[in-house]
């Protein structure tokens, strides 16, 4: 019976001794695989600097046993829906995109009970500081996209690589406009009309808030590393501690030590300088880590100004875009100016939603062009721009239905309040439009078209000006209310409808140069 089963046993034996040795066998060829490919890799400089990067990226899937085996079964970590991906980056954004102006206003409100004097000058002195911040935004946009599509790539050195380029870009970008608004900014302020009572207190509120331009650009293009990184949450608590911050120290410097409004400047260079030096501790931890170097590098700096290049001529184009139909309001009169300011002021609020979709749509693109995934970006597109319609349907509705209390929360004057209404109503029917624009500058910005935006922002800016010169001849024929319509209508109608057009060119339409051409989305419709 013993050598019976003996005899049963033995094939099953030497299956299993077999079985073992072919596995030796295959791991010591893996083995020497691996060996192969890592010299391979070292061989080349460019490549072996990335070595950290792949083998993080070829790390195994996690497993857990199984129950009825005992093997190991691997487990699939599912990846968040697109939706809940728009919502993580865009919700902290638009945080951190409100808590900058409301700090703005509390400020203005606290310099604004030392005087009428005092305030004005401070008024005329953040148009030229406003300036500077809204055409340095490409700092943060052009990193933002960089990053995103290196890090889609797998590549995190150099995306942290492309930060420290953009950080001492906006150094040496920050320090030199600083220099030359020291040199410069009085002339500035009398070419604003500063009359001599306000004078002394525009120049002072400039001078003191010089000192942290440098940092205040430095967090700019900190903060676009960081969402390109899908980091949205780092930069909304800096934005809200800083916000805070300078609110308890504005009001000492002003009111506790009676620095008035060159204590508003100082605090809010100071709080930038922190905001900035914080930023740049917690960027240049894990770079260092992954041995980037942290000194300036020429030609680094010399490819972060080409990126950024278009997206600074977009914002030249943009910004005398406003300020063309500013000096068109100012015709109308000064009731007109004011209603005017009102429905603009109004725009900006609902104007942070949608700049802060646009924001997680620059991450988002940027990642899938990374990593090479059509199909991705052309999901990713069509999710967006669902977002884009259903998001200005419904601020148009809500716009349009508090059209009558709107004007309220602005201006106390009832001239003024029903001038604005029509007004509203009017900004509220191109809020679809308006919501596309800026959706699909997001995408566009994120896939790295910063020269195509750029030339369509001119081509924009090209179809307004004719328009508000018609304007000018056609106003005296209008009353004051009806002027105001017309205006709100080219600027937030006309101009906004003309963005959304070019960018759905650039996006779909270009023989040459479409993002996603439409025989690709007519194939994905067909899928």
């Amino acid at each position: 019976m013993d050598n019976d089963e003996q005899r049963k046993h033995k094939p099953q034996a030497e299956i299993e001794g077999l079985r073992a040795s072919y596995f030796s066998i295959q791991d010591e060829s893996t083995s020497t695989e691996n060996e192969h490919s890592e010299q391979a890799l070292s061989t080349d400089g460019s490549t072996s600097v990335d070595k950290h990067t792949l083998t993080e990226a070829s790390d195994p899937i996690p497993s857990i046993p199984s129950e009825k085996t005992g093997e190991s079964t691997p487990v699939v970590t599912k990846k968040p829906s697109l939706t809940r991906q728009i919502l993580a980056l865009a919700i902290p954004t638009l945080g951190a995109t409100i808590a900058q102006p409301l700090f703005l206003t509390i400020d203005s409100a606290m310099v604004g009970h030392l005087g009428a004097e005092k305030i004005a000058g401070m008024s005329l002195a953040m148009i030229i500081i406003n300036t500077v911040y809204g055409m340095s935004i490409f700092l943060a946009y052009s990193t933002t996209a960089e990053t995103a599509q290196a890090m889609g790539a797998g590549n995190e050195r150099r995306a942290r690589e492309l930060g420290v380029h953009a950080m001492w870009l906006a150094a040496i970008i920050g320090v030199s406009l600083a220099l030359l608004l020291a040199l410069c900014g009085i002339p500035l302020l009398h070419a604003l009309g500063a009359a001599p009572e306000i004078m002394p207190y525009a120049q002072s509120f400039l001078y003191a808030s010089l000192p942290g331009l440098a940092a205040s650009l430095i967090t700019m293009a900190a903060t676009g590393v960081l969402r390109g990184m899908k980091d949205t949450t780092t930069p909304l608590i800096a934005a809200g501690a800083g916000a805070a911050l300078n609110i308890g120290l504005n009001a000492f410097l002003i009111y506790g030590i009676n620095l008035g409004i060159v204590g508003s400047g100082i605090g809010t260079s100071i709080v930038s300088t922190i905001m900035a030096i914080s930023l740049v501790i917690i960027l240049a931890r894990p770079a260092h880590t992954l041995g980037v170097s942290l000194r300036p590098s020429l030609t680094g700096i010399r490819q972060s100004a080409r990126v950024g290049g278009p997206l600074l001529a977009r914002s030249i184009a943009i910004r005398l875009a406003f300020l063309t139909s500013i000096w068109s309001a100012t015709a109308i009169s000064v009731n007109g100016l004011a209603a005017y300011q009102v429905v603009m002021s109004a725009w900006q609020i609902p104007l942070f939603l949608l700049d802060s979709l646009a924001i997680a749509s620059q991450t988002l693109v940027g990642f899938a062009i990374g990593s090479g995934d059509r199909s991705q970006l052309r999901t990713l597109l069509r999710t967006l721009s669902w977002w884009g319609i259903f998001a200005g349907i419904i601020i148009g509705a809500l716009t349009a239905a508090l059209s009558p209390w709107i004007p309220s929360f602005f201006v106390s004057e009832a001239v003024v309040r029903n001038m604005a209404i029509p007004a509203v109503i009017v900004n509220a029917v191109f809020f679809p439009a308006q919501s596309h624009a800026f959706l699909l500058d997001g995408v566009l910005i994120g896939a790295g078209r910063g020269a195509s935006l750029a030339k369509a922002a001119f081509l924009n800016l090209a179809i307004l000006l004719p328009a508000l010169w018609l304007f000018s001849v056609a106003r005296p024929a209008l009353t004051e209310t009806q002027a105001v319509a017309v205006l709100i209508g080219l600027v937030t109608g006309l101009y906004m409808l003309t963005r959304a057009l070019t960018n759905s060119w650039i996006t779909w339409f270009s023989p040459k140069h479409a993002l996603i051409p439409r025989h690709e989305v007519g194939a994905q419709s067909a899928e």
